[in-house]
């Protein structure tokens, strides 16, 4: 056993325990108590065990039946490292890896297994294959020439290069700038992580990719006489740990633990049916919840969202575009390849306020007569791909904000997102917004907190006044629906009527 102080700010903070005899085919670090770290190395699996070529043997053996329609095999590596800082102390710290492999196979239905012991890839195929007999649920997917390709995005610092100390250090230096009077709680968040993925297909396609991510936050919450509020700021992109040298950590906590603070003597909102105004983050939030979701071709195909069978109407003023684009250089939600195989492609879901695409993946495209477009995601190699967003966002009108607030002769803008709900069949839709403004003849008043927003999505975008021209998105996080994927959303100020209220 190998031991290495870790020291930070000159203060020994934890032990790290190297082991190199372990047997296991992951690594990782946890962290045991906000003073100890345990890090275990545990062997990474012999090279000749994840050979392209013995997955091709597999793949060519068993999809070569004629009864198989259709088969992938999705092999993924990831190492990653989480950190969170709280009131100056490690709270945790972890390092971790892991591989797997799943592998799908339509014959009626789908099939789908998956292992993280990479010698028994024959096993799961066998198991996939028996359950697509079994499966009563006939479906049809899209298949196209094969594509052959090796893919990477670029690190400008890589994250390898970036040791667990200076990560930790610069989480307790960026801890320490949230502090402020009535700021009870302050939160450093980060993360990192490398995807090396295979994509292998009874197409012929043998597709390889790279993709790393950093995801940071920071966070403050307030507290005096017995009230209580929070603020924070999400970073994000697909990059290396030039992502981080990029953020001005001093101006953001400033601004976060100025915010709460500021938030603890603000009113309540007032309440009812009224103009709103939608910053860039919110409008963002807007659009991928209440629209995004609904676009997704498997709730379309199974006549849960609201726009089934709405393709070529007009659902929106003619000045709205909204756009779903992996392609983006740089953002959170970018790829190259979706997890079938197909490559990403900017969807135009409005185009001047028609509705012109859903986002779909292979099977839907089939199903529903559509151009795939390469929306098919999975958390990780051991879940099933699903028809997900990536960047989603609004496109740029002409208007300054100036004279969207001089549109205002009274309302709320609402800045911010902090949590919401959507029935994407019905359309109706709430909102919480960070912060809210009162906004009366066309100029800011009182600051707002706990200020909500609803409505209907389809009444919302035809009341849409005014689009700015100012276009933000760097509002990265994690979207759910039954799996976790990483997305991007954001838009310009939008001007729009909504019914307002608190959440109190």
């Amino acid at each position: 056993m190998i031991k290495r102080r870790l020291s930070i700010s000159g203060e020994d903070n934890s032990i790290l325990d190297f082991n190199p005899y372990c047997c296991c085919s992951c690594f990782s670090v946890h962290a045991l108590t906000t003073k100890t770290l345990t890090l275990l190395f545990l062997i990474p699996l012999p090279r000749d065990l994840i050979m392209i070529d013995e997955i091709l043997k597999v793949l060519e053996k068993y999809s070569s039946s004629s009864e198989i329609k259709f088969m992938d095999i999705r092999m993924e590596s990831i190492e990653y490292t989480e950190l969170t800082i709280e009131n100056g102390k490690v709270e945790n710290l972890e390092n971790n890896g892991e591989r797997g492999v799943g592998v799908r196979v339509l014959i009626n239905g789908w099939g789908f297994a998956s292992t993280n012991d990479l010698t028994k890839i024959e096993e799961i195929v066998k198991t996939a294959i028996k359950m697509a007999k079994v499966s009563r649920i006939s479906t049809s997917v899209y298949t196209r020439d094969p594509i052959e390709d090796n893919v990477e995005v670029k690190q400008g610092i890589k994250l390898k290069d970036i040791d667990l100390e200076e990560k930790v250090k610069l989480g307790v230096e960026v801890n320490n700038m949230l502090k402020r009077e009535n700021i009870k709680t302050r939160k450093f968040s980060y993360s990192d992580i490398i995807v090396k993925k295979l994509y292998l297909s009874s197409e012929g396609s043998i597709i390889e990719s790279t993709v790393p991510r950093v995801y940071l936050s920071i966070s403050s919450v307030a507290k005096f006489s017995g009230k209580m509020q929070t603020y924070w700021k999400s970073f994000g992109g697909t990059g290396g740990w030039e992502i981080v040298e990029k953020i001005d950590f001093e101006h953001w906590a400033n601004f976060v633990s100025k915010k709460a603070v500021s938030l603890l003597s603000a009113r309540s909102p007032p309440s009812g049916e009224m103009q709103v105004i939608m910053d860039p983050e919110l409008a963002g939030v807007f659009i991928h919840e209440a629209l995004g979701h609904a676009s997704e071709a498997d709730a379309v195909k199974q006549e849960e969202s609201i726009l089934a069978g709405m393709l070529g109407k007009r659902i929106a003023v003619e000045e709205l575009t909204v756009v779903d684009d992996p392609t983006l250089p740089g953002k959170f939600g970018s790829y190259i390849y979706d997890d079938e195989g197909i490559p990403g492609k900017r969807v135009e879901i409005i185009r001047d306020g028609v509705l012109v695409n859903y986002l779909n993946d292979r099977e839907t495209s089939s199903l529903l007569n559509l151009e795939p477009n390469g929306h098919g995601r999975a958390q990780s190699y051991s879940h099933v791909p699903l028809v997900r967003m990536s960047n989603t966002y609004i496109e740029p009108g002409d208007w300054r904000f100036e004279e969207i607030l001089d549109e205002v002769k009274f309302g709320v803008y609402m800045i911010g997102d902090k949590g919401g709900q959507v029935d994407v069949a019905s359309g109706n839709f709430m909102f919480a917004a960070k912060e809210g403004y009162l906004v009366e003849n066309g100029e800011i008043k009182g600051h707002l907190r706990d200020v909500a927003l609803s409505g209907n999505i389809l009444s919302a975008l035809r009341e849409i006044k005014a689009i700015g021209n100012d276009l933000k998105i760097e509002f990265p996080g994690f979207c759910g629906k039954g799996q976790w994927v990483p997305v991007d959303d954001g838009g310009p100020h939008v001007l729009t009527k909504a019914i307002v209220g608190g959440l109190e």
